[in-house]
C-alpha cells in the first residue's frame, strides 16, 4: 500500500474515544469474559488501525509506528529475555533453593514481610531491575512465604513494594535514567527530587508491612511442611554458601554500573559453572535450564511448584504480549491520539497538585493504552517537559511524576509488560496482589497530596512560582 497524502490530526473527541474503547475492550474482555489477552490486544490494536485508516492512515504509515516502537524498546526486551535465563541458571546452580532454605530457617511470620521488603528492595537497587527481583529473589521468598504460612498474595505485593522501591531509586535502572532523560533533567537530580516522596512512602509501607506480620505472628507455622521443603532443598542441593556466587557476581557489576546486558550474561555464566561444578549437573542439563528453565523432580510437589521454571522458553507468553502491546502503542503514538489528549488535559493548568494529578493519570494511562511503561515514560515526558518550564517548574518535579505514575503503576495493569510477569512469575493475579503493593498506591497518592499543599514542589525560582500565582488570581 502507498502513503496517503492527506491525514487528518485526529481530535480531543476521538482521541477520547479511541482510547477509551481500547481500555474498555481490554477491562470487559478480561473480566466478564475472560478472554484471552492476546486475543484482546490484537482486537484492539485492529479497532485503533480501523480508526487511523478513516484519518487518512495507511497500513504502511501505521507499520512504520509500530516499528519505531519496537525498536526503542528493544534494549528492554532483550532484557527480559535474559531474565528467563538467569532464572532458569540460578535455580539449577541453587542459587535461588538456598534463598528459600536459608529463609525458612531464620525468618519467622512476624519479620517475614519488613525483612522480605529489604532484601528485594536491597537486591532491586543493586540490579535495578524490578523484574530480576521478581524472578529470583522474588521466587525463593513466594516458596519462604508458603511455608510461614502467609498468603500468596500478601507475600507477592510484598515483593512487588520492595523490587518497585528498587527499580525506581537505583541508578541503574532503565525506567529511572529513562525518567531522567524524557524529562530532561540530571539523573542524580532526579533521584533526589523522588526521595522526597518515596523516603516517606516507603517509612509507611515498611510500618504496614510490620503490623500485618503481627496478625499472622500468632498463627501457627507448619514446621512439617518447612522441614519437609529445608530437608528437600538440602537433599536435592548442594548448599555450599558458594553458590550465592551468581548473584554475588550479578551485584558487583551492576554497582560498578556495567551495562545490563553483558552483566546479566556473566551472572548467568557463573550459574551454569556453579552448577556443574557443585550440584553436579551435566554441562547439557546446565545449558538447557538457560532456554527451557529448571526440570527436576525432587518427588514433593511443592518444592518442585517452586522450582521448576525460568527460562528464554517461559518467558514468550509475556514476549509475544509485550510485542502485540508495544505494536498497540506504536499506532497510537504514530497517528497523534495520546499527543492530543496529553495536551486536552493539560491546558492552562498551572496549580501544582492539579498537574501532579494529570501527569500521574495520563502516564499511567499510557501504559494501560500502550502496555508498556517505558513507551509511556518516554511520550509523556517530552510532551509536557516545555509545558513544566512554562509553568516555572523544575524538569525533575516533572521526572519524578513520570516514575510515579509510570513505574509504580504498572502491576495493576495485567496486560502490560512488567503486569504480566509479575502475575505470571509470582503466580497469583494482578487485582489480588494489588491492595498489598502498598508502595504502588501509597507513594502516588502521597506525591499528589505534597503537591496540592505545596510540599516538595520543585519550582525554578521563587519569582516565576509567584507570576505564575498572580495570573491565576487574574484569570
Amino acid at each position: 500500500m502507498g502513503t496517503c497524502e492527506e491525514k487528518i490530526q485526529p481530535s480531543f473527541g476521538i482521541s477520547l474515544f479511541t482510547l477509551i474503547s481500547v481500555i474498555l475492550i481490554l477491562v470487559v474482555g478480561i473480566t466478564v469474559f475472560k478472554a484471552d489477552i492476546h486475543a484482546l490486544l490484537l482486537i484492539s490494536l485492529s479497532f485503533s488501525c480501523i480508526v487511523s485508516f478513516r484519518l487518512g492512515y495507511s497500513f504502511d504509515n501505521l507499520m512504520e509506528g509500530m516499528e519505531r516502537s519496537l525498536t526503542e524498546i528493544l534494549p528492554a526486551m532483550m532484557i527480559f529475555i535474559l531474565i528467563g535465563v538467569i532464572i532458569g541458571s540460578w535455580i539449577m546452580a541453587g542459587t535461588v533453593p538456598a534463598i528459600i532454605y536459608y529463609g525458612l530457617k531464620i525468618l519467622t511470620p512476624l519479620w517475614f514481610l519488613p525483612v522480605g521488603l529489604l532484601l528485594c528492595s536491597l537486591t532491586s537497587i543493586a540490579t535495578g531491575s524490578s523484574w530480576g527481583t521478581v524472578g529470583t529473589v522474588g521466587i525463593a521468598l513466594m516458596g519462604v512465604g508458603n511455608g510461614l504460612g502467609i498468603p500468596a498474595h500478601i507475600t507477592a505485593g510484598m515483593i512487588v513494594s520492595g523490587a518497585y522501591f528498587g527499580d525506581k531509586m537505583s541508578t541503574i535502572s532503565d525506567t529511572t535514567n529513562l525518567a531522567a532523560a524524557a524529562a530532561g533533567t540530571n539523573l542524580y537530580e532526579h533521584v533526589k527530587s523522588m526521595s522526597y516522596t518515596t523516603t516517606p512512602a516507603y517509612i509507611i509501607t515498611l510500618i504496614l508491612y510490620t503490623l500485618i506480620g503481627f496478625k499472622y505472628s500468632k498463627g501457627s507455622v507448619n514446621k512439617e511442611e518447612v522441614d519437609l521443603i529445608v530437608n528437600t532443598l538440602g537433599t536435592n542441593f548442594n548448599m555450599n554458601p558458594i553458590i550465592f556466587l551468581p548473584m554475588i557476581v550479578l551485584f558487583t557489576l551492576n554497582i560498578k554500573r556495567a551495562s545490563a546486558v553483558p552483566s546479566m550474561i556473566i551472572g548467568a555464566a557463573a550459574a551454569v559453572v556453579i552448577a556443574i561444578v557443585f550440584q553436579k549437573a551435566t554441562i547439557n542439563a546446565a545449558l538447557l535450564s538457560l532456554n527451557y528453565g529448571y526440570s527436576g523432580n525432587t518427588g514433593v510437589e511443592i518444592v518442585d511448584k517452586l522450582l521448576n521454571r525460568g527460562g528464554i522458553q517461559e518467558m514468550m507468553w509475556t514476549f509475544s504480549l509485550a510485542f502485540i502491546a508495544i505494536s498497540l502503542g506504536g499506532v497510537l503514538q504514530q497517528v497523534g491520539f495520546l499527543d492530543r489528549l496529553i495536551k486536552g488535559f493539560i491546558g492552562n493548568v498551572n496549580n501544582p497538585g492539579i498537574l501532579a494529578l494529570i501527569v500521574i493519570s495520563t502516564t499511567t494511562l499510557g501504559i494501560a493504552a500502550m502496555g508498556e511503561v517505558y513507551l509511556s515514560i518516554i511520550l509523556n515526558g517530552n510532551l509536557y517537559r516545555e509545558e513544566f518550564k512554562k509553568k516555572g517548574l523544575k524538569p525533575n518535579m516533572l521526572s519524578r511524576l513520570l516514575e510515579e505514575g509510570g513505574t509504580l503503576m504498572e502491576i495493576f495493569i495485567p496486560w502490560s509488560t512488567g503486569g504480566a510477569f509479575v502475575a505470571a512469575t509470582l503466580g497469583v493475579e494482578n487485582f489480588k496482589i494489588a491492595p498489598y503493593a502498598l508502595l504502588s498506591i501509597i507513594n502516588p497518592i502521597l506525591s499528589i497530596v505534597f503537591s496540592f499543599l505545596g510540599i516538595y514542589v520543585l519550582w525554578e525560582s521563587k519569582p516565576i512560582k509567584k507570576i505564575i500565582r498572580l495570573k491565576k488570581k487574574t484569570v
